[in-house]
């Protein structure tokens, strides 16, 4: 069987991917991994057959805008970053889908469902994370939008239908249906909040105690626990970062991910914080920190896999990407949470609720304080809490493997595939002549 993989995003986006792709590949799976060429050499050291998609500067520019990260912008900027691929996509799609193909990718590969839709080739969406999940029963936590749990029900499905319908489907549904009559499907409603959603089967690369199934969920949701792939393996030795893991007392790590920020002013903020509570730190920073002549008690990196390191560190300062939490938790250790936009403070809230770490009291916001921190290395009850929630994490190979079931039994809804192969070749000459 062809899986092709879509992966758009960040590394918080393409990594748990490229971990569930290893393991198809694995089980002798032939995958094609879709996704920017900024990923191209984690990629192929993967062993995966590399597809690009875009540019490395439309990359680049997409992340480093810093309205991608701004909760009031976010999400009209990141639409049109996402906007401006599908048409390219489905034209990469149509030189690659044969009768064997399945789809597997992220919910804003929106040229996937286009095809699943327009040629019944099967496909599996894979959700990162569960604020994409639109419900009103848990409503998801956004910067900008935020249904109150304490409203009446019938309230909290009201006000999601109109920010589904008078927000979302406003921002989206124009591009999106304008693509659409092109192929000859009829315009579409509720985009983010139902179309999105494979027919065939949805992934939840998370587990049920991070975010429990709803029934206003997509029906054919499987969960399968967090993937914990986090990079390259084969990192060169760095003896010294083995000599300062090694002493004592264990660093605290920060990074802000891929969130652009002032970098000097959130790493001074985190080396002032250090000091006032005489600890030690690891910085995961950018080249104009790891080149500064920083203090003996912090040493900065650019990248170290965080499965390597959080083991042997006190707590985690992060912006609340879910890649990151999931290996917190994984770590066994607290985290303090600064979101700055889209599922990050969704994610921060559940880490809080799991009663494994804190939210800073001002999100989004470089300048967080000391306080909060402290609280986290002196709570024996979050510490425990940190220590319990560990004891539930699976293996990301099992979660893989869990994943791995849903899809292959999903190709046995479709026996005839090798058959279809004409039919699959077929659409590609209809696909470019509608184009």
């Amino acid at each position: 069987m062809h899986i092709f993989v879509v992966a758009i995003g960040t590394a918080g986006d393409v990594y748990p991917l490229l971990g569930l792709s290893k393991t198809l590949v694995a089980h002798g799976h032939r995958i094609s991994f879709c996704t920017s060429p900024v990923f191209r050499t984690i990629t192929e050291r993967c062993g995966l057959r590399f597809v690009p998609l875009g540019t490395e500067e439309d990359y680049y520019a997409a992340v480093n805008d810093p309205s991608m990260w701004n909760p009031r912008r976010s999400l009209k900027t990141l639409w049109k970053a996402v906007a401006a691929r599908i048409e390219p996509m489905l034209d990469l799609l149509c030189s690659e889908i044969d009768g064997d193909t399945l789809l597997a990718a992220h919910p804003w590969a929106f040229a996937a469902r286009l095809i699943n839709e327009k040629y019944d080739v099967p496909l599996v969406t894979l959700q990162i994370s569960p604020s994409t999940f639109f419900s009103a029963k848990e409503p998801p936590i956004h910067k900008q939008f935020t249904i109150p749990k304490f409203l009446p029900y019938p309230i909290r499905v009201g006000l999601l239908w109109a920010f589904d319908r008078g927000v979302l489907d406003q921002i989206c549904g124009p591009d999106i249906n304008r693509i659409r009559a092109t192929l000859g499907l009829r315009p579409i409603t509720h985009i983010a909040g139902r179309w999105i959603h494979s027919p065939q089967g949805v992934l939840g690369l998370f587990p049920d105690w991070f975010a429990t199934p709803q029934t206003d969920w997509p029906r054919n949701v499987t969960l399968t626990g967090f993937p914990l792939f986090d990079g390259d393996s084969s990192q060169l030795a760095d003896d010294e970062l083995e000599a300062f893991l090694e002493d004592e007392p264990k660093p605290i790590v920060f990074t802000p991910g891929s969130t652009v920020i002032d970098d000097m002013s959130y790493y001074l903020t985190a080396a002032s914080t250090l000091n006032a509570l005489g600890q030690r730190g690891v910085f995961l920073a950018s080249k104009s920190i790891t080149t500064m002549n920083l203090p003996r008690n912090i040493l900065a990196r650019p990248y170290v896999p965080l499965s390597k390191l959080l083991p042997r560190a006190k707590a985690l300062v992060h912006h609340g990407g879910i890649g990151t939490a999931a290996q917190a938790l994984a770590a066994g250790i607290p985290q303090l949470i600064t979101p700055f936009a889209h599922d990050q403070f969704d994610n921060a809230v559940r880490v809080q609720r799991l009663g494994c770490g804190l939210q800073a009291s001002a999100p989004g916001n470089t300048t967080f304080t000391w306080k909060p921190l402290k609280t986290l290395l002196e709570s024996d009850s979050i510490q425990q809490r940190c220590k319990e929630v560990r004891s539930w994490v699976e293996p990301g190979e099992t979660a893989c493997r869990k994943a791995l079931s849903i899809i292959e039994s999903l190709t046995r809804t479709f026996p005839n595939r090798t058959a279809a192969l004409d039919l699959g070749k077929q659409r590609q000459v209809s696909m470019h002549s509608e184009l």
